[in-house]
């Protein structure tokens, strides 16, 4: 693996940074205070082509690798999870499922919209009691005629509020487990899905995260994606890249722990110098730097791994597991860098830390991610 970035990749890297520093670095505390992000956000991202990574030009999407990919979403999460969130999800978890799994009318139907921004998705896996298990999810699907009807509850669905599709996953047979799993496209107008705001999260304020209720929400069958039954199949292919798309954030959310933690070292004074002249200061410091750059190696790895068709499946596991919680780690030591000021948000440690805590959560915890690493060195399943 060639570790230098080549002339493309590196453009794309700076014109992530420029955008994040003229789009969304002048309103991150305000939006962390108002809980919402500025919607306007979402067309930017999409004239920008960050909705379009990885995404084939015929469909509207502009093209490139899963490592100029990692390279943008890192800068989106150095400069507000939030946002950075929003591109996971909807391109991420969404957009590249759809060109992976959906019809060539699925497809042309929404591929051009989301990469332009001009929609936006959501995944609904998770259940109020069906997180890290969810091929026991509760929500049916039932067949009446050439449709499908949907009742059942997702929870923690990001874009949530502002989606305009969401993939929705529920059991339409009788199979045990996660064999009577399919995945459906739901537009959210669709009559009886009701979407409801989660307000008061520890971090990632400005996310739109929400609760989605599905009511007798009747689709045709050409809704379905990928082949009935499937859907486990769909969701586990599809969070395996999602994972490497969240550790690159948190390299974004770890970059950016740094570089506000030796900015204040270099002007905070104590004991009459800087206290980046402290040698416990700069061994904070030091452990942030080396938690920064193993991180970002590891999502790298997986993105060459892509890019080559290699397996990645594993790689991925653990690039998600150290990256989230080297986040908390380098966010938490820049915390302590800042001192009392750190826990005000008028200063980033905070926030950092606030964001970083739910990387170890979602897209597979922390414990999952062991478990997966664990079951392929030893070939003995926990599950």
């Amino acid at each position: 693996m060639n570790l230098g970035l080549s002339e493309e990749q590196a453009a794309v890297q700076e014109l992530a940074r420029d955008f994040v520093a003229r789009e969304i670095a002048p309103h991150v505390v305000a939006w962390d205070r108002a809980e919402q992000v500025d919607r306007s956000i979402v067309r930017k991202l999409g004239e920008v082509g960050f909705l379009g990574l990885t995404i084939d030009e015929e469909y509207g999407g502009s093209g490139g690798d899963h490592l100029a990919y990692c390279l943008v979403t890192e800068e989106l999460g150095r400069g507000d999870s939030s946002v950075r969130g929003i591109v996971s999800v909807s391109l991420g978890l969404v957009t590249k499922t759809i060109q992976s799994w959906g019809t060539e009318e699925q497809k042309r139907e929404w591929l051009p919209r989301l990469t332009a921004g001009e929609a936006l998705g959501c995944f609904g896996l998770t259940e109020p009691g069906t997180g890290s298990d969810a091929g026991n999810l509760t929500t049916r699907a039932v067949r009446d005629g050439d449709d499908y009807v949907i009742n059942g509850t997702k929870m923690f669905i990001t874009n949530g509020t502002w989606a305009d599709v969401a993939i929705v996953f529920a059991r339409s047979t009788d199979a045990p487990g996660h064999k009577g799993v399919s995945a459906f496209l739901v537009p959210t107008d669709t009559p009886g899905l009701t979407r409801n705001t989660i307000h008061g999260k520890l971090g990632l304020r400005g996310q739109a995260t929400a609760e989605l209720v599905l009511e007798d929400v009747r689709v045709p069958a050409s809704a379905l994606l990928g082949p009935e039954g499937k859907g486990f199949t769909v969701a586990m292919s599809t969070l395996a890249k999602g994972r490497m798309s969240v550790a690159a954030g948190c390299v974004g959310i770890a970059q950016a722990a740094l570089d506000c933690a030796l900015e204040y070292a270099g002007q905070r004074e104590q004991f009459g110098k800087t206290i980046a002249h402290h040698q416990l200061v700069q061994e904070l410091l030091a452990d942030i730097a080396l938690d920064v750059d193993a991180a970002r190696l590891l999502v790298w790895r997986v993105a060459d791994l892509i890019d080559r068709g290699l397996p990645f499946t594993v790689e991925a596991s653990k690039a998600k597991l150290f990256a989230s919680e080297a986040a908390v780690r380098c966010a938490n030591n820049a915390l302590q860098v800042f001192g009392g000021y750190g826990f005000i948000d008028e200063y980033p440690a905070g926030k950092l830390l606030r964001d970083a805590r739910v990387m170890t959560l979602y897209e597979g915890t922390s414990q999952i991610q062991k478990l997966l690493i664990g079951r392929d060195l030893t070939g003995v399943s926990a599950f």
